[in-house]
């Protein structure tokens, strides 16, 4: 549990230290007005109260991600804990805050936007196609998990069909409604059952306190196509750094009424996230050792389901489970509806198509429902369709984080200010984005001597790109 205590304490020292230097960094200013002000619309453009936004960014960005994937992660140790502590700090708070705060400076422009801005029109365009498809992505494979579970939990005749539908039509209403219809009600309440129940768990860690592995005993897996690198950078995503969240950070940023509260609401909400899944890891971790299994947590027996159901019923009782079943089931599909609605707002920036009538809204929405509908019966008619569609979902997921970090390291070459906070991340996470898609089952499947190289290949050309092009500039 030392180890454990002092990820915890170094998750919250972050915020308050180098977040406040990041903050700093950007250098807002509160009376500076916000697009939430200068551009309302009663749409996306809404003023929404600070603890709301907070609560809404938090769940946003989470989804299952710091549960499901800090579950997988357990089976990596306290190598896990180590990147969830530095990954949140040092990359994906970072990450969050920028991203969020850039959006608020160009009038709440989506991420692509902000992109071209700094890489260009080719990089932005290029952007735009794989935002587009990650956005389909998360919400085909958010809708899949919460409905199967819902099935197993009510009569044979509301299969994983019906409730795909039932979840489906959903995701129309929140993605095509006003901000502050649906998402500004009732998401905020959702975030705080998931908060609820991982506080929960961090009190039962600490009454039960298990035997978790400690830093100097070592950490790692046994399993050589399982490597840490890359495989846990990307198992363990929202826990740490993630790209989906520079994609959510506008939806907030268009609703915040001061760029003060940017630190709290974007750098404190991936911290949160940054907790939330490392509860999760070490309490996963117990369950694995508990159960016999500590090395493969990813058989159908164990699914992140499972484990987080029995932990919380077991540890909480029956209010632990209700929870946990709450957030399992609305977690994803929160983030899967408002991945639909980043997706509108994403192509209506790029078309410079106006959102106020909801007729401009569906025109947008009808194309983008029509190829999520069709990733979905893929999955469903595919036997390995879902594992296929994941494994792409993951893969592309902390690439568009690898497109995000440049963009802010250039933001901040520009200002003349500390590019080294982003740079450091981007030349890792390019490394860890190439030599995954080299290693993974579902890219080349090269082996390790091979994966290894291309990734610090990929990673150097960054690396030389950035310095040649930072001579060339003109002060």
């Amino acid at each position: 549990m030392i180890t454990f205590t002092l990820a915890l304490l170094l998750l919250i020292g972050g915020y308050f230290v180098y977040g406040r230097y990041v903050e700093r960094l950007f250098g807002p200013d509160p009376a500076r007005q916000t697009p939430a002000i200068t551009q309302a619309d009663g749409v996306d453009y809404i003023r929404l109260p600070n603890w709301k936004i907070f609560l809404i960014q938090f769940l946003n960005i989470a989804g299952l991600g710091p549960i499901f994937g800090a579950i997988m992660g357990a089976q990596f140790g306290t190598a896990s804990y180590l990147w969830i502590v530095l990954g949140t700090i040092f990359a994906g708070a970072v990450h969050d805050y920028f991203s969020g705060m850039l959006s608020i400076r160009h009038g709440g422009e989506s991420l692509p936007e902000i992109i071209g801005r700094y890489l260009g029109v080719r990089t932005k365009n290029v952007f735009c196609v794989f935002a587009m498809i990650l956005m389909v992505l998360v919400g085909a494979v958010f809708v899949s998990g919460p409905a199967e579970l819902l099935a197993s939990m009510t009569p044979t005749s509301l299969d994983a069909v019906f409730w795909m539908s039932i979840i489906f039509l959903y995701y129309i209403l929140a993605t095509m409604l006003p901000v502050d219809k649906i998402i500004g009600r009732f998401y905020p309440l959702f975030a705080a059952a998931l908060i609820f129940m991982a506080l929960g768990i961090l009190v039962m860690l600490y009454v039960k306190s298990p035997e978790l592995p400690e830093m100097w005993e070592g950490f790692g897996t046994k399993y050589d196509a399982n490597p840490i690198f890359p495989m846990m950078f990307i198992s363990i995503a929202c826990g740490a750094i993630s790209g989906f969240h520079a994609t959510q950070s506008p939806l907030m940023a268009r609703c915040m009424d001061n760029e003060k509260h940017g630190r709290p609401i974007f750098y404190g909400a991936m911290v949160a996230e940054g907790i939330v899944a490392l509860i999760w890891a070490a309490a996963a971790t117990w369950f694995f050792q508990e159960n016999g299994v500590v090395d493969q947590v990813t058989g159908k027996a164990f699914s992140g389901a499972i484990v987080a159901t029995r932990i919380s019923y077991g540890w909480l009782g029956t209010l632990g489970g209700v929870l946990a079943l709450l957030g399992i089931v609305a977690a994803p599909i929160t983030s899967g509806d408002t991945a639909l609605r980043s997706a509108r707002l994403i192509m209506a920036d790029f078309l410079h198509f106006d959102q106020k009538k909801i007729r401009n809204r569906l025109i947008i929405c009808a194309p983008l429902f029509a190829i999520t509908i069709g990733i979905l019966i893929y999955s469903l008619t595919d036997v390995d369709g879902f594992k296929v569609i994941w494994g792409y979902f993951a893969w592309c997921n902390q690439t568009m984080s690898v497109f995000t970090l440049w963009t802010i390291t250039v933001y901040l070459t520009l200002k003349r200010k500390n590019f080294y906070v982003t740079l450091l991340p981007a030349l890792l996470m390019t490394s860890v984005c190439s030599s995954y898609i080299c290693m993974a089952p579902e890219g080349l499947a090269l082996p390790i001597r091979w994966g290894y190289p291309i990734g610090g290949m990929c990673a150097l050309i960054g690396l030389v790109w950035f310095v040649v092009w930072k001579r060339k500039l003109k002060f």
